[in-house]
C-alpha cells in the first residue's frame, strides 16, 4: 500500500460486520468532483498567480487541489478536488444548457434519465464555483463569464453554499447557460459498502476559463494549490500527501497529457465503469481491494480489532 493512502482505522471492524451480516450498507449519495486544470503561468491576478505553481520539474498542466480540514469527519487531512453532493433541486427544473444534449450526457454518465444527468453535471459546475470561485457558464452558448470575484458574485456563491439559492435560480438570475461542453466525464467511483458516508461520485475534467482565477473560499479546506499531477502523485507515494484511491488514480491518469486542452480532449476515451471496493476473506486475512487498481489492496487480520493508518 502506498504511504499516502487514506485508510480509516475503523474499516477492518466494519468490513467484518458487513461480512457477518451485522451491517446494512447505506445507499450512496450522488456527487461530482472536478479536476480543474490550467497550463503553467496562465492564471493571473493576486488571488492566483504563477508563484503558486508546484511543478516538481514536471511538464504539462497543473491541477487545482484542496486539502480537507483535519476536523472533517470524512477524509480529514486528505487532498481532493472541488466537489460535493448533488442538490436534489437540480433534478426538478430544466436550465439553460450549452454543449452535448442531456440525452448524450445520460448515456455517458450511465444514468437512467436526462434530469439525473443534468443534476450530476450541475453539481460539478456548482461545486467548482462554491469551492474554487470558478464558474463554467456564460451568457451564450459560445461565451463564458470573466471575473467572478466581485461582492455580488460572492453573495451568490455564499447563498449557493448555504442552499438558500438553487443553481437553476442562480443561472436564471444571472441570465447564464451552463457550459457542459467545458466539462469531460473522466471516471466514476462508489464509496465501499462498509463506509457509513457513501458517495456515488462522477469525476470530471475541465480547463480554467480565460479571465477567471481560483480563490481559496472553501470552508471545508485549509489549503489549496495548483500542482502538477506527477508531482502530487510523487508526494503521495512518499507519504507527504494523504489521498483516497480515486484521487491518486485520476492524478496518475492525467500525467501523460501536455496541456489542459489535451486532457479535456481525452475525456471521451476514459472508462466510466463504476469502481467499487470489494472485501473478502482469505484464510486468516481480510482483503480489501479496488478492482483494476491493485496498488490499493489492503490485507488486515481477520480477527481482532486491527486497523491502519494512512
Amino acid at each position: 500500500m502506498s504511504q499516502g493512502q487514506w485508510y480509516p482505522p475503523e474499516w477492518p471492524d466494519r468490513i467484518r460486520a458487513l461480512a457477518a451480516g451485522e451491517l446494512t450498507a447505506a445507499a450512496p449519495r450522488r456527487a461530482a468532483t472536478v479536476m480543474l486544470l490550467r497550463d503553467p503561468g496562465t492564471e493571473s491576478g493576486p488571488a492566483g498567480g504563477v508563484p503558486g505553481d508546484v511543478t516538481g520539474g514536471a511538464t504539462g498542466p497543473l491541477v487545482h487541489m484542496l486539502r480537507r480540514r483535519t476536523s472533517m469527519a470524512f477524509a480529514g487531512g486528505a487532498y481532493a478536488y472541488p466537489g460535493g453532493g448533488v442538490d436534489p433541486r437540480d433534478d426538478d427544473r430544466l436550465i439553460g444548457w450549452a454543449g452535448p444534449p442531456l440525452e448524450q450526457w445520460a448515456v455517458r454518465l450511465g444514468v437512467a434519465t436526462v434530469t439525473e444527468a443534468q443534476a450530476v453535471v450541475c453539481a460539478a459546475v456548482r461545486e467548482t464555483f462554491e469551492e474554487a470561485g470558478v464558474l463554467l457558464a456564460g451568457p451564450t452558448a459560445g461565451s463564458v463569464v470573466g471575473d467572478t470575484t466581485g461582492d455580488d458574485w460572492e453573495a451568490d456563491r455564499e447563498a449557493l453554499v448555504a442552499r438558500d439559492l438553487s443553481f437553476a435560480e442562480f443561472l436564471d438570475r444571472r441570465g447564464l447557460v451552463l457550459r457542459s461542453d467545458l466539462l469531460g466525464a473522466w471516471a466514476r467511483w462508489i464509496t465501499p459498502e462498509f463506509e457509513p458516508r457513501r458517495y456515488d461520485t462522477w469525476f470530471f475534467v475541465a480547463a480554467l476559463p480565460e479571465g477567471q482565477r481560483t480563490r481559496d473560499v472553501s470552508t471545508e479546506a485549509d489549503r489549496t494549490e495548483w500542482i502538477a499531477p506527477a508531482e502530487a502523485a510523487r508526494r503521495y507515494d512518499a507519504g507527504e500527501l494523504l489521498m483516497m484511491p480515486p484521487t491518486v488514480t485520476t492524478l496518475r491518469a492525467l500525467t501523460p497529457y501536455g496541456t489542459a486542452a489535451e486532457a479535456l480532449g481525452a475525456a471521451e476515451d476514459q472508462d466510466m465503469t463504476p469502481v467499487l471496493a470489494q472485501a473478502r476473506l482469505e484464510g486468516d486475512e481480510l482483503v480489501l481491494s479496488w478492482p483494476g487498481h491493485d496498488e490499493f489492496t489492503k490485507h488486515v487480520p481477520a480477527a481482532g480489532t486491527g486497523g491502519g493508518g494512512a
